[in-house]
């Protein structure tokens, strides 16, 4: 029987299903690293977390140098409408987690939030590392 295709996924270190989503997770994990400047080693992928009684798993989290995290990004297979119940799962992850900024993909259309006094608002791009840090500083 012939192996299925896999990606490499370099935060895990390890070999994965090469799926719909998994294509679009690796995909932003290089787009954090060569655009924003985030160091593979600041960032996870598949973040095991609780919220409740219930489990879940953050595609990905960037911390900052002491650990905290810093944002989440939750990924989704192409196709997928970016609607509200995905940004309400990004939303429960960030109450776990306590970050300043929440991503959202699809892999063809992208969305940046970051916190606010009142709650969450859009951005126009996504921040850099070095920006992540900074807001979380003040």
């Amino acid at each position: 029987m012939p192996e299925s295709p896999k990606y490499y996924d370099r935060l895990r270190r390890k070999w994965v299903a090469a799926t719909p989503e998994e294509r679009v997770r690796q995909w932003f994990i290089d787009l954090l690293a060569e655009t924003a400047g985030v160091p593979d080693w600041m960032m996870m992928s598949e973040v095991p977390m609780k919220y409740g009684q219930k489990s879940w798993r953050a595609d990905i989290v960037v911390y900052s140098g002491d650990g905290s995290p810093l944002a989440i990004v939750e990924c989704k297979r192409p196709g997928v409408e970016l609607g509200s119940s995905v940004a309400e799962q990004a939303l429960r992850y960030s109450t776990v987690q306590q970050v300043a900024y929440i991503f959202l993909t699809n892999g063809s259309q992208t969305y940046a939030y970051g916190r606010t006094e009142n709650g969450f608002e859009a951005l126009a791009k996504i921040p850099t590392y070095q920006e992540m840090k900074e807001k979380c500083r003040h």
